[in-house]
C-alpha cells in the first residue's frame, strides 16, 4: 500500500481526472484498511504506510453506512474533531513519536465505562444526560495508548441481562441478522468489532457480557483472570471481586494487542496482578502435542441447551484434535445448582450496591427496569448468614475447578444456552422445556467462572440451530493462566480458518 500524492495544478480536465482517481484510491484504501487485523494496522501507521487520518476516515465511513441499521455506537462524537485529533496523531508520527500501540485507533468505549468529555449513560434514563468528566483506569490507558474515542458502545439498562437494548438508545441488531439479539451486555462492542466500524472493542463481565456478544457475533472475547485488569476509581475494592473489563477483538493476536494495554497493576486495586503485561504483545505460538482438553459440555445434564448448541460445540472440538490436543469428558465436582445459588446470592450483593440509591427514590425506581429492580430487592433480603455461606460455595466451585485442571490443561464449555433469539424478546423464558426462573438464568453456563476468577476466552465455533447463527465455546484456564489460554485460543483459530472467512458482509449485509 502506497501513500496517495496531493493533486498538483492542472488544467481543469487533469484535475477531474486526478479527482477521480483520487477518489477510487480513497475507497481502495479504505476497504484495505477495514480489513486488516488491528495487529497489522497498527505497523502500518507506525510505517506511515497509512495515516490515521485515513484509518479514521475509513472507519466513520463504515459507522456511517451501517450503523443506523445495527445501532452498535451511540453517543458519537463530533466528525470534524474526530479529524482533528487524527490529524494531531499524524503531526506527531511525522515527528517519529507514536503514542503507543493503539496510536490512530478510532476506538467506541463500552458505555459502562466513563470517558472524559463523553456521555455515559449505562443505558438508563436516569443518566442520559450524564457527561462523564474523567475516564476510568482502563479507558485511560487505551486513551493513553492513541486510542480516538468516536463515541460509545450501547448496552443493556445498567448492564444488567445479555440482550443490549434500553430505553435510551434501543436496541442493537446481531451483525449475522439483525431481526436478533447481539448479546450483552458488550452486544454494541461486538457488533460494531465484527461489522468493522472499529479495529478493536473493549468490554467488561459478570455474567458472560464479553464472552456471549462475541460468540453470538463471531469474534472473541477475553475475559481476564481477577486482577489482570484492575477497576478504578471503585468505592469496594475489596468486596468487588466479580466483574472485570477485558478486550474483544476479530482475532486472538488482536485481542491479546489490547490486552497488552489494558492490563497492568495499579496502587488503587489492591488485588491487581503485577505480571508485566507486555507479554500479550508477544508471540502466541506454543507446541499443543500431548496437552488436554476437557469438554464439560451440559455439566452432565444440568444445563438445558437449545437443539444445535453441544451439537456445534462438539464439532469445533475437531480443531484441538488438529493440533495434537486431547479431548475427553470432564466435570465438575460441585453440583450445577448449588454453583447457580452461589453466583445468584454474590450478584445480589455485588450489583445492589450499585443500583439501590437510584431505587430508593419512587421516581426514579419507576424509571428502572423490573430485572434492575429484581437485583436491589434480592439485595435488601440478604443476611450476614447468606453470604457467608455464599463464599464458602464460591471457594467450592474454585476447588472444583483447580481438580479438574489436575487431570487437564484447559476446560471448555458452550459460551451461551441458546442462539441469539428475536429483538424483540427480552430473554429467554424457556430452553428445551425447562422454564427460565430468571432474567439471566439462561446464562447460566458462564457464571462457573465468573465465580472461580479464572481466565475464559470465547472463540467462534460455529453456525447451526434452525437458523445457522453463531455460537461459542469458552477455552477456561487455570487462575493467572491467562497468556496461556490466549495461547491455545490462537491454536485453536488458525486451525478454524473458516472463522475468518464467515463475514458478516458474506450473509448479504
Amino acid at each position: 500500500m502506497t501513500r496517495r500524492t496531493l493533486l498538483s495544478a492542472a488544467p481543469a480536465a487533469t484535475i477531474a481526472s486526478q479527482l477521480s482517481a483520487r477518489h477510487a484510491g480513497a475507497a481502495e484504501t479504505g476497504s484495505e484498511i477495514l480489513a486488516m487485523t488491528a495487529v497489522d494496522l497498527a505497523a502500518a501507521i507506525r510505517r506511515r504506510d497509512v495515516s490515521s487520518r485515513e484509518v479514521m476516515t475509513a472507519h466513520l465511513a463504515r459507522v456511517d453506512a451501517l450503523n443506523p441499521r445495527f445501532n452498535a455506537i451511540v453517543s458519537r462524537v463530533d466528525r470534524e474533531q474526530l479529524l482533528r485529533e487524527a490529524a494531531a496523531q499524524d503531526e506527531d508520527a511525522a515527528k517519529g513519536t507514536f503514542r503507543g500501540p493503539l496510536h490512530g485507533f478510532p476506538h467506541a468505549v463500552k458505555d459502562t465505562a466513563p470517558a472524559r468529555g463523553i456521555a455515559h449513560t449505562q443505558g438508563s434514563p436516569l443518566l442520559r444526560d450524564n457527561i462523564a468528566v474523567a475516564d476510568s483506569l482502563v479507558v485511560g490507558r487505551m486513551r493513553a495508548a492513541g486510542a480516538i474515542f468516536t463515541g460509545k458502545t450501547n448496552v443493556p439498562e445498567f448492564a444488567l441481562g445479555s440482550h443490549s437494548f434500553n430505553p435510551v438508545f434501543g436496541v442493537t441488531r446481531n451483525a449475522y441478522d439483525p431481526s436478533r439479539s447481539a448479546g450483552g451486555s458488550s452486544g454494541g462492542a461486538a457488533v460494531a468489532l465484527a461489522l468493522r466500524m472499529m479495529p478493536l472493542a473493549d468490554g467488561s463481565d459478570f455474567g458472560g457480557s464479553l464472552r456471549n456478544p462475541a460468540a453470538w457475533n463471531n469474534v472473541f472475547g477475553f475475559r481476564p483472570s481477577f486482577g489482570r485488569v484492575p477497576s478504578a476509581p471503585s468505592s469496594d475494592v475489596f468486596g468487588q471481586t466479580f466483574a472485570t473489563s477485558g478486550p474483544m477483538a476479530r482475532t486472538v493476536r488482536d485481542t491479546a494487542l489490547l490486552l497488552s494495554v489494558q492490563a497492568g497493576a495499579d496502587p488503587r486495586a489492591p488485588f491487581s496482578l503485577r505480571e508485566d503485561p507486555a507479554i500479550f504483545a508477544k508471540s502466541l505460538e506454543r507446541e499443543w502435542t500431548g496437552k488436554r482438553i476437557g469438554w464439560l459440555g451440559d455439566l452432565q445434564g444440568a444445563l438445558p441447551m437449545e437443539a444445535g448448541v453441544l451439537e456445534t460445540c462438539e464439532k469445533a472440538l475437531a480443531a484441538f484434535r488438529a493440533i495434537g490436543m486431547r479431548v475427553d469428558a470432564a466435570k465438575l465436582d460441585e453440583p450445577a445448582d448449588a454453583m447457580w445459588r452461589t453466583a445468584v446470592t454474590l450478584r445480589y450483593g455485588s450489583v445492589g450496591p450499585d443500583l439501590i440509591a437510584f431505587a430508593e427514590r419512587p421516581e426514579h425506581r419507576a424509571q428502572m427496569k423490573p430485572e434492575a429492580l429484581w437485583e436491589v430487592d434480592g439485595y435488601r433480603k440478604l443476611t450476614a448468614i447468606q453470604i457467608t455461606q455464599a463464599q464458602m460455595g464460591r471457594t467450592r466451585i474454585y476447588e472444583a475447578f483447580r481438580k479438574a485442571f489436575a487431570t487437564f490443561d484447559f476446560l471448555i464449555l458452550p459460551t451461551a444456552q441458546v442462539f441469539p433469539f428475536s429483538v424483540e424478546q427480552r430473554w429467554p423464558t424457556e430452553i428445551a422445556g425447562r422454564t427460565m426462573d430468571s432474567y439471566h438464568r439462561w446464562m447460566e453456563v458462564t457464571l462457573p467462572v465468573t465465580m472461580a476468577g479464572l481466565p475464559a476466552l470465547s472463540v467462534p465455533a460455529g453456525f447451526g440451530g434452525r437458523d445457522g447463527l453463531p455460537i461459542g465455546m469458552q477455552i477456561i484456564g487455570p487462575a493467572h493462566a491467562d497468556l496461556a489460554v490466549l495461547q491455545v485460543g490462537h491454536a485453536y483459530e488458525l486451525a478454524s480458518p473458516w472463522i475468518k472467512r464467515a463475514l458478516p458482509i458474506e450473509r448479504g449485509i
